[in-house]
Formats: structure tokens, sequence, C-alpha cells
């Protein structure tokens, strides 16, 4: 049973930029994988970016994962470093023999156990994620085993920097630190330290028995593997079967693998496509908002607008129901200096349009030009002298100039 709280507290500690989203996933992983199990350990970096040795606290998960190899189940033993930016970063993954086996360096796997998949190599966040990892690992060890069974019967492998003895412990103990020669294996760094009981031991790697292979003319496309020592040779039966069994599911394997890219590139295009969606709803979604904003302002000025009509209308009914009144006897002023300045406004208004009509009358040829500039002159005269009354008047009635 995997304890939650203990591994978020790990998440917490190591001051991991994204807990959930790396508890979730070790949930996830440990859920299809038991045998995996997470681990609170101290990871020691030695390559380039940390040349001094720089150790931080990780959380990782070790044990073992199912992979099928021409026919049969074989558990090998892997650890998944997680990186504190995940999922920003991708993990640093390796194959961790027991005793009983050794590395098979491959494309795939260095002679320090560590692995390099395209899968890491394009990791992309928050798209990938550890389940598929480790889906793409099966696959790929399956193809190419990481891991191999010593003989029995051979001498035990030479201590060297990268392969020690065996010791106690269910898995192959880490190179020292002090004993890494950076001209080695391409400046891989070695396996952080870990005790003997961090991992539960794990069953010998079997070997798998090889009959011999019909020739390779026989049975075209069918790749014959070296005889047993001791058998006679002889081609039987089962050793045919055997043969095109082995071809069919190597063939399977590579149309799964295609299978399992072409499913990965179709999720991935389906993820952008929910990421669009989402981001054209919330679009749509503030624009909706704006849109009610709008009509909510709308009905208040429709509102408003028929309280004002309203009025209106009770403002006509009420004017229409008085008599007529006159219009000079409404106007009345309060005081003779207002009179005053009335009469001078209008009689000064009184000019200007005379002065108007004077000018469309020249312009019809209706009178002289002598007779428009006379009488032009002397309407002017007076309207300035209007003018000069109503300043003076507004100035004693403290009225704005």
């Amino acid at each position: 049973m995997v304890d939650e709280n203990r591994i978020r507290q790990w998440l917490t500690s190591a001051n991991y930029h994204n807990p959930d989203i790396t508890l979730r996933e070790i949930l996830n992983v440990v859920k299809h994988y038991p045998g995996l199990t997470p681990l609170n350990e101290t990871y020691t970096f030695l390559f380039q970016v940390f040349n001094d040795g720089t150790q931080m606290d990780l959380v990782n998960l070790g044990g073992t994962i199912p992979v099928r190899y021409k026919g049969n189940v074989y558990n090998i033993p892997i650890c998944i470093w997680l990186m504190d930016t995940h999922p920003k970063n991708a993990p640093i993954c390796y194959v961790k023999p027991t005793s009983d086996m050794a590395i098979k360096v491959s494309m795939f796997v260095d002679q320090n156990g560590k692995i390099y998949l395209p899968y890491l190599h394009d990791w992309v966040p928050h798209t990938s994620d550890l389940l598929g990892l480790i889906q793409v690992m099966i696959v790929t060890f399956g193809e190419q085993p990481p891991v191999f069974a010593k003989p029995k019967d051979d001498a035990p492998y030479p201590s060297s920097t990268y392969m020690p003895q065996p010791a106690s412990s269910s898995f192959l103990p880490y190179p020292a630190a002090s004993s890494y020669q950076p001209g080695g294996y391409g400046g891989y760094p070695p396996y952080p330290p870990v005790s003997s009981s961090a991992f539960p031991s794990y069953p010998p790697y079997p070997t798998p028995s090889y009959p011999p292979y019909p020739p390779t003319s026989s049975f075209p496309g069918i790749k014959p593997a070296p005889p047993i020592p001791g058998s006679t040779g002889t081609i039987k039966d089962e050793h045919i079967r055997e043969s095109l069994l082995t071809a069919i599911e190597e063939k399977l394997m590579r149309r799964m693998k295609e299978q399992f890219q072409q499913n990965q590139a179709e999720l991935d295009t389906l993820r952008k496509t929910h990421e669009e969606l989402k981001h054209g709803k919330a679009k749509l979604d503030s624009m909706l908002q704006a849109m009610e904003k709008e009509k909510s302002d709308l009905e208040k000025n429709i509102l408003l607008l028929k309280d004002k009509e309203q009025e209106l209308e009770n403002a006509i009914e009420r004017l229409s129901n008085q008599e007529s009144i006159d219009v000079d006897d409404a106007v009345i002023t309060t005081a003779p200096l207002y009179k005053q300045l009335l009469n001078a406004y209008a009689e000064e208004a009184a000019i200007e349009d005379a002065i108007y009509y004077m000018g469309e009358a020249l312009r019809c040829g209706v009178i002289d030009l002598d007779v428009f500039l006379r009488q032009v002159r002397m309407l002017s005269r007076k309207q300035f002298m209007l003018r000069a009354l109503m300043q003076k008047c507004r100035q004693k009635a403290g009225l704005a100039a």
C-alpha cells in the first residue's frame, strides 16, 4: 500500500515545483506497475552542469517492470529519478542489474546502465508522462534487452570503474564518485548511492534457451541463432515452429511499436486541439460576459427612456388641457432694468434680420448699392448703441457680460 501523505511530504521537503502533478503521476505508475516502489534518496550529479558533485534529495521509482522477450516475461530492474522541476524536465533513468545480471550496452543503455530513449530526449512538459515513458521502455527492452544473465560456470567479472564485483545487495553497487574517469564512456555520471534495503530482492534473471535454427535460406526473413554446444544440429518440427513464432513475435512487436508511436502522435494532436478548444472556450466566455453586461446596460437605458417618455406624455396631456396663452403676455420681467434689457435685445435681433434681408435685396437687384450702404450704416450705428446698452444693463443687473 502506497503512503500518499508520505510521498507528498517528500515532494514538499525536496521543494518540487509541481508536487501535485508529480504525486498524481507516481500514484498512476504504481497503480499500473506494482513492481515499482517510490523512495526518497540522495542523488549525486557529476556531469557538466554540476561538475562539483552537487547532491540533491530526489524522489525515485525503483523496482522492476515486466518485459516480454521471445515469448517469456522477464522482470527488468530499473530506477527512475524525478527531477525537482518535473514534469518540465525529463527524469533520469537507469537499469539496475542484480548480482546475477550484467548490463548489455546498446544505443539505449550505456555501460553505467543509464537509459537513453527518444522519448526522454524529446520530452514535452505537461504532455510526456511517466506512464508513457515506462511503456516505451517495455517496448524497447522487448526488442533489445538491457541486461543478460551471467553464466554460472564462468569466472566472475573483474572489478572496474563501471562494473564492480557483486555485493550482498540485490543490485550491483554503484561506482564511487572518486573512481569515476571522465575519459570513460562519454562522461556519463555514476549511480547515486543506495542501500541494500532500498528495494526488495528480485528473482534471478532467467537465461532463455535457444534451440538450433534452420538455415537462413530455408526461412527467408528469419534470423538464425547459433546452435547450443553439444547439440546434434538436427532440425525438428518444434524448432521450425519456434523459429516461426519468434519471427512473428518480433514482427508483432515492431507493429505494436509503430502503432504506439502513431497513437502517441494522435494523442498529442488531440491534446493540442483540446488546448485550442479550451482557449476558444475562454474567449467565448469572455465575449458572453461582455454581451451580458451590454444587455444589462441596455435594459437599464430602456427603463430610463420609458420613464422619460411617460413624463413627456404627462406633460403633453397637462398642456393640452390648459388654455392657450399669448407669448407676449407670457414673458413678464420682474424689474424695469430687465425689461429694458429684453427690449434692447429684441430690437437688436430685429436690426440683425433687417441687415440680412437688405443684403438679399441688393443681391437680387431690388435696391441700389447707395441705398443699401446708407441704410446699413444707419442700422449698424443703432445696433452698436443697442449692444452697448445691453452690456451696461447686464453689468448693472450683475449678470455675466
